[in-house]
């Protein structure tokens, strides 16, 4: 989708003229272990990819999005949700391949100046929260930024403080990262300057196993109002 004139005011780094391309990356591999064919079983009526093509859908400042993938049947769902497909190369889709090396394909054959980094395991987003990353990268002139959470997890054993006096860290959720173009093509994912978005515990639920996806689900539904 393209940028329009409204939008131009969010982008303080940049003039008419001085566009800067975005592109959106949502990979989908079909090899996945925990959960077979994990990104298009069926959540709430729909493949789980769908959710966050349909997130994707809705960005008025990406300029262009794909699914990466090397999986025919997940192609296949993509398009049909409304997604543009890059054919990934096999090498890039094994239990061993990173997701930088994705990340790095897609900007050879789609050059960009910013990527934004869409994982179809994190269904669930709050409307306009891709635009809303992207804005608060521009603005923070970072180089890259990462939604998540503070995590206060410390080894059994090794933890002297109460919970509530833990400082914790920040922990990405997996939901959505921005990061420059040239960083990623550099070898790079975080840069020197890294923003942090932290999102509400439902927008952080992941999904590894049955049990995340049984959760998703039930928040899913919530949200939907089909929880009555």
């Amino acid at each position: 989708m393209g940028l329009r004139c409204a939008d131009v005011a969010a982008w303080p780094s940049m003039q008419m003229g001085d566009h800067k391309m975005i592109l959106g990356v949502i990979p989908a591999r079909g090899g996945s272990k925990g959960i077979p064919r994990k990104n298009i079983v069926p959540i709430c009526g729909k493949p789980l990819i769908a959710w966050t093509i349909e997130a994707a859908r809705t960005s008025k400042l990406m300029d262009r999005f794909v699914v990466s993938t090397e999986d025919p049947e997940i192609a296949e769902v993509a398009r049909q949700c409304g997604a543009e497909v890059l054919d990934r190369p096999p090498e890039l889709a094994t239990d061993e391949a990173d997701t930088l090396g994705v990340l790095q394909h897609a900007l050879r054959i789609i050059p960009a100046d910013v990527l934004v980094l869409l994982q179809a395991t994190s269904p669930i987003r709050d409307d306009g929260l891709i635009d809303q990353c992207i804005s608060r990268f521009w603005e923070t002139k970072a180089d890259s930024l990462a939604t998540g959470f503070m995590c206060k997890f410390v080894e059994y054993g090794k933890n002297e403080l109460r919970r509530q006096d833990l400082k914790g860290f920040f922990y990405d959720d997996g939901n959505c990262y921005v990061v420059k173009g040239d960083l990623l093509r550099s070898g790079d994912r975080y840069g020197k300057r890294i923003e942090r978005v932290i999102l509400d515990r439902e927008q952080n639920v992941e999904i590894d196993d049955d049990f995340d996806l049984w959760l998703a689900e039930q928040v899913l539904k919530r949200r939907l109002g089909l929880d009555k």
